[in-house]
C-alpha cells in the first residue's frame, strides 16, 4: 500500500477486491503481511481455509467465514454484523454452486471490511484428484 491513499474512502470495489486478494494468499504469512498492510489503511480482513464435499461444507464454510470474522475483529458479536457475513457468504456459494455440487471443494474464504462495506470471496478448487475447476465467489453486503 502507499501513502497517498491513507486518507482515501473505499467503496465496495476496493473492498471486494481486497477480499479476493486475502482468499488468494498462499501461506500464513503472506496472509498475515496483506491483512497488516490492509489494516494500515483501515480495511480489516480476516480468512479461513476448508475443504470436503460440497453440500456438507456449505453450513460449514458459512460458519467458518463468520466465526473468523469475529476472531480477527471484522465484526463485532452482533446478529446484524454475523447476518451480514453469513448472507454475503452465501451470495459467494449461490455463484459457485452450478459447478460444485456433488463434487468436492477446497480453498479459502476471504473476508474485508471497510466502515459500512463488508465482501466475502471464496477461491475453490473444485474436482475430483488433481482434475479440479478453480472459481471464486464474491458477495457483499452493508452493514
Amino acid at each position: 500500500m502507499n501513502k497517498a491513499i491513507d486518507n482515501k474512502e473505499f467503496g465496495s470495489k476496493e473492498i471486494a477486491s481486497a477480499a479476493i486478494k486475502i482468499a488468494l494468499t498462499t501461506d500464513r504469512n503472506d496472509e498475515k503481511l496483506l491483512q497488516t498492510e490492509y489494516a494500515k489503511i483501515g480495511i480489516h480482513t480476516a480468512a479461513a481455509d476448508y475443504g470436503g464435499e460440497f453440500i456438507a461444507s456449505v453450513m460449514k464454510i458459512v460458519e467458518r467465514a463468520v466465526v473468523s470474522s469475529k476472531r480477527e475483529g471484522v465484526i463485532v458479536d452482533s446478529h446484524l454484523e454475523e447476518g451480514a457475513v453469513a448472507g454475503a457468504t452465501r451470495e459467494a456459494l449461490s455463484q459457485i454452486m452450478p459447478k460444485a455440487i456433488g463434487l468436492n471443494v477446497g480453498g479459502k474464504i476471504g473476508i474485508a471490511r471497510y466502515k459500512d462495506h463488508v465482501s466475502v470471496a471464496i477461491f475453490f478448487g473444485i474436482g475430483l484428484l488433481h482434475l479440479n475447476e478453480i472459481a471464486i465467489g464474491l458477495g457483499h453486503r452493508a452493514v
